[in-house]
């Protein structure tokens, strides 16, 4: 399936290029749904920040953190999740294990780390 996105959605940078969402697609009712929902959309839309206003990421690239992996992704990685909910992924890496990583790549709204030291 392919959703298309709006413009204005794309322009005002609140989703990002090459990045995959989930989303889901629910039935609606009546037209006052449909209204109701554009304008909580055109609402969100207009006080969500820009990128470059944006928080910064929780973490820097080369910073060493013990975490524990919550689950697997898609893709078979390690999945944590750090200050603010940010997401951490971690290749080579099991749920509830406990893991020493270093930060190699940090994004706006992910990061991925390396295992450095397994907890025994």
């Amino acid at each position: 399936m392919q959703l298309e996105i709006p413009k204005e959605v794309v322009e005002q940078a609140t989703v990002d290029s090459g990045v995959v969402y989930q989303v889901a697609v629910l039935p609606t009712e009546t037209e006052d749904v449909v209204d109701d929902y554009q304008d909580t959309a055109s609402t969100t839309a207009s006080a969500s920040s820009s990128a470059a206003e944006r928080p910064e990421p929780p973490v820097n690239e080369g910073e060493i953190r013990t975490v524990t992996i919550d689950t697997l992704g898609d893709q078979g990685d390690g999945i944590t999740r750090v200050k603010r909910g940010f997401v951490v992924i971690v290749p080579d890496a099991e749920p509830d294990e406990e893991v020493t990583v270093e930060i190699e790549t940090v994004q706006s709204n992910v990061a991925f780390a390396s295992v450095v030291e397994r907890s025994k």
